[in-house]
């Protein structure tokens, strides 16, 4: 009989599944390129597509030990409902990120107002489940769509996630609008609190590290795609002291592979400091599971089985797995 170990299932805090059909693709040399090449792939959706891409992707996540995922949805309305379903079909617990976005991007991102964007949340809540609330980013969303979605997330107790701090011109856009970075516009506005998460903070600085912390709000880390985006390296070694919680994304799914995610977050973190066991590998799997459920708002998932017997694992003492499976393993140790 196959040894086993039963453990908590991933949390994918953060993806975009259309972009698994870019994996593989040499899309230009920097991230505005690559942008580029992503918004032709998100023209190109259809509800159909939706659902057998989406189904394909979030299978993936599962085979990979992913057994709830966020998915990040600026596709439109009819398409949010085909992932709806891609999911249930695929076996996952979803939780849809509705996102505003105003301007920039593709005219099938946008919403005319605040208001019409909170009224699709209201609507999908009436449905059933899970769903949280995002601002795409501060180049999306202006003032007044920030503090408007801000307050709502606080008065229904809902996660809001945003993207923020991933590359330098997204930071110079915002002084040069707002006078200030993108971190401080959020706390400006009433969007940073328990209930945020924010998406990659790549070059936040420290006074931005200090806002979160404070606030209490979480910091979603995508390894795999900031490395393919070549986005930077993020602050990791503040994160850390200042007990930021964190979580993880799979984001452009460039891989899905949850083990790799956290081996090159604690990879980061060595480099930075110029030493080791900088995250413990039990901490390392708390983040990757119910970090990633408290910032999508889950308050239970799936578990995986791990299989013992497989090559990579094969004579690791009990004691050694957490640590094995962070440095020594992909996905395919799932059973």
């Amino acid at each position: 009989m196959t040894k086993t170990l039963t453990l908590p299932g991933f949390v994918n805090a953060h993806s975009h599944a259309f972009q698994r059909a870019l994996r593989g693709r040499v899309e230009g040399d920097d991230f505005w390129a690559w942008r580029e090449a992503m918004l032709a792939e998100a023209e190109k959706l259809t509800p159909e597509r939706v659902a057998e891409l989406y189904e394909a992707t979030f299978r993936e996540m599962v085979a990979a030990g992913y057994t709830a995922v966020g998915e990040f949805h600026y596709a439109g309305r009819e398409e949010a409902e085909a992932a709806i379903g891609a999911a249930a079909a695929a076996g996952i617990e979803l939780v849809l990120i509705a996102v505003a976005y105003a301007r920039g991007g593709l005219a099938r991102f946008r919403q005319h107002s605040v208001d019409a964007y909170l009224e699709w949340i209201a609507e999908l809540r009436a449905r059933g489940g899970e769903v949280a609330l995002a601002a795409h980013s501060v180049r999306a969303c202006p003032a007044e769509w920030l503090e408007a979605i801000g307050a709502y997330a606080r008065r229904e107790r809902l996660p809001l996630h945003v993207h923020a701090g991933e590359q330098p011109l997204e930071i110079e856009e915002c002084l040069a609008e707002h006078g200030c970075r993108p971190v401080e516009l959020l706390d400006r506005l009433g969007c940073l609190g328990p209930q945020t998460t924010v998406v990659h903070a790549t070059h936040a600085n420290d006074a931005e590290l200090d806002l979160i912390a404070s606030s209490g709000a979480a910091v979603c880390l995508c390894p795999t795609t900031e490395a393919n985006l070549g986005d930077g390296f993020p602050p990791l070694a503040g994160m850390v002291e200042r007990g930021i919680p964190l979580c993880i994304g799979s984001d452009s799914n460039v891989r899905i592979d949850p083990l790799e995610e956290l081996r090159e977050l604690e990879g980061i973190a060595r480099r930075q400091l110029l030493r080791r066991n900088v995250i413990p590998p039990d901490a390392l799997l708390e983040l990757g599971t119910a970090g990633g459920a408290r910032s999508l708002g889950l308050a239970g998932w799936p578990p995986i089985t791990v299989d013992l017997e497989h090559r990579s694992l094969a004579g690791v003492a009990e004691a050694e797995v957490p640590a094995a499976l962070v440095f020594g393993c992909g996905a395919e140790v799932v059973a």
